[in-house]
């Protein structure tokens, strides 16, 4: 049976949810009784709350927005929501990064220290390119809690990991947790894999925590000492840094202008006669051809050789597709 201020947590934040609530309705999701519900809504109404009642049958309760701020009540997962989403407000280039740092310093001193111990707990890297990237994908709130914990602790983390679709899930991994990143609209946790003596980036989504974490560890540096530099090449297929581990130079024969809006992290050129030179990169060179070849233009390869052979191979493959048999 949940607490008094528990349950109110919940009623009030069913309250936000939608304009109008059936008494009965609220009855049933809090599992109580209707008239413990109008209770808990005076007892809400004495703290400032305005909330107005129906009469009838059919009868419910709204609520109103005030001209004066109630009292603050969160509950935990309530704290997780505004600590992701004012961090990420402070990592984006949006021009609110000092509000969004205000906001959340005074919102943690208005807190009970019980929240505001794991409000400070939550850290991440928010890797993307800016308010416009879709957030995160939904992961349960424990699993984000306990990842943050163990990453703050510096403890070994232990959990089930579950492959894609067609693989079953692996056995439990030994994880020294490093790095918890937002990135392409996913939670990933980065750390360093004890049984396979490396480097690996998990899907928070797929993490199932064991408990109890396993032993305290000293913090590595990820190669090339930077998380977003890291995370960003490995998913650009590198292992070198925040660079495709192929990139070639060519002349394309279009006016830079007409191929600058397609490029990406590419620089293009005007070199005149209506041509530009392209300076771009992929994850593998057929791929970077098949790329290049996106501008409907003619195009001389300056280098590397890589390229070169990528493009007769491409041009193999494509001939051979049209071919009748």
């Amino acid at each position: 049976m949940p607490t008094t201020t528990a349950r109110l947590l919940e009623l009030l934040s069913l309250l936000q949810l939608r304009r109008d609530w059936p008494g009965p309705v609220l009855a049933e999701k809090l599992g109580i009784s209707h008239r413990t519900v109008r209770r808990d809504v005076d007892r809400l109404r004495e703290m400032g709350y305005s909330i107005h009642s129906s009469m009838g049958p059919d009868g419910g309760y709204r609520l109103d927005a005030g001209t004066e701020l109630p009292p603050l009540l969160f509950d935990d997962d309530q704290v997780i929501a505004l600590a992701v989403a004012l961090q990420a407000a402070t990592a984006f280039n949006a021009g609110i990064e000092e509000a969004a740092l205000r906001a959340l310093t005074t919102v943690r001193q208005v807190m009970p220290s019980r929240l505001r111990h794991r409000l400070d707990a939550i850290e991440f890297t928010a890797i993307g390119r800016g308010p416009g990237e879709a957030p995160p994908e939904p992961v349960a709130p424990e699993v984000l809690v306990a990842v943050w914990a163990a990453v703050r602790a510096r403890s070994v983390l232990r959990f089930d990991y579950a492959g894609s679709d067609s693989e079953p899930t692996t056995p439990p991994r030994r994880v020294e947790p490093h790095h918890l990143v937002t990135s392409r609209g996913r939670w990933y946790l980065v750390g360093w894999d004890l049984d396979r003596d490396d480097w690996r980036i998990f899907r928070a989504d797929r993490i199932a925590p064991r408990s109890p974490t396993g032993p305290r560890f000293a913090p590595r540096e990820v190669p090339g000492g930077d998380v977003v530099d890291y995370v960003s090449g490995r998913f650009r297929g590198s292992d070198g840094g925040n660079r495709w581990p192929c990139t070639g130079t060519v002349i394309v024969h279009r006016p830079a202008n007409e191929v600058l809006p397609f490029v990406g992290d590419g620089v293009a050129e005007d070199i005149g006669s209506g041509r530009c030179r392209l300076e771009t990169g992929s994850w593998s060179w057929v791929a970077l051809a098949a790329s290049i070849g996106r501008f409907d233009a003619e195009v001389e390869v300056v280098g590397p050789p890589e390229l070169r052979e990528a493009f007769a191979l491409l041009a193999a493959r494509n001939a051979a597709s049209v071919t009748v048999t």
